[in-house]
């Protein structure tokens, strides 16, 4: 029996600032096993990068809670990795300095962890670019070099936030295959954050549909066996894909119609 991963249980989210309160996300609960990947898609305003800051502890809920691996997240924690849109890699150092930096800051500097840096490196295609500086390599590199500083610390559970909405349509094509057969080696619980409809039925286990204001679950839908256990782009070839999207794309144009209070 597979564990859960992340839990989150009644969770609500509120922001404050100078103009007022401002409620994000709303009775929020979801539960993620282990190995298991699910893509959250949504309007804007549905509180999907809320989540992904609530469950690695960048914020803590106004309300419920959060635990990654059975223990309760009140701070960012090592068991978690947190991808971004943009790479960000420090343009002063090496491709295998920005990969290795975030074992360096925790202090894991042996040959063993030396050797997970150059590994990943390598399974990600990059062993020739170790002494290269990021502006030397092109998005879909950079991607990866961001791909393989997170995964190096040993995550048990990865965040992904828009990850290939940068790169064209090609790159992100070849990267998607590349990311989804890599944790699925390792047996990485993910969680991605996408607005491609086509993405996130071509890379997940589960797909949680959110409306917004304030974000809460519309549905949660599963991808069938057939499409799940194929690479992203033959996923996308395989039958019932066409039909799955046109389902989601009906639940994301439906509007939210709550009960008037006649009295």
């Amino acid at each position: 029996m597979l564990l859960d991963s992340v839990v989150l249980k009644e969770v609500s989210h509120v922001y404050v600032n100078n103009r007022g309160a401002f409620l994000a996300v709303e009775h929020m609960n979801l539960n993620v096993k282990q190995g298991e990947f699910v893509s959250l898609i949504g309007p804007s305003g549905c509180g999907k990068t809320t989540l992904l800051s609530l469950i690695s502890g960048l914020l803590t809920p106004t309300v419920g809670t959060v635990s990654v691996a059975g223990e309760p997240v009140s701070q960012p924690t090592s068991k978690v990795g947190y991808m971004l849109q943009q790479d960000y890699l420090f343009p002063w150092l090496t491709i295998y300095e920005n990969a290795s930096i975030g074992l360096e800051l925790m202090g894991r500097t042996t040959a063993a962890d030396k050797e997970i840096v150059n590994q990943l490196l390598s399974d990600m295609g990059l062993s020739h670019a170790l002494g290269s500086y990021p502006h030397q390599l092109s998005g879909g590199m950079r991607q990866r070099v961001a791909l393989v500083r997170t995964l190096a610390t040993e995550p048990d559970t990865l965040l992904l936030d828009e990850p290939f909405s940068a790169l064209d349509y090609q790159t992100k094509l070849q990267l998607e295959d590349l990311v989804a057969s890599t944790l699925s080696a390792l047996n990485k619980t993910v969680i991605l954050v996408t607005h491609d409809i086509t993405e996130a039925i071509a890379m997940s286990d589960r797909i949680i549909v959110l409306q917004a204001n304030p974000g809460r679950i519309r549905t949660e839908i599963e991808v069938p066996k057939a499409i799940r256990e194929a690479l992203p782009l033959t996923a996308r070839e395989k039958p019932g894909f066409h039909e799955l999207f046109h389902e989601l794309w009906k639940h994301l144009e439906e509007k939210e119609v709550y009960p008037v209070d006649e009295g």
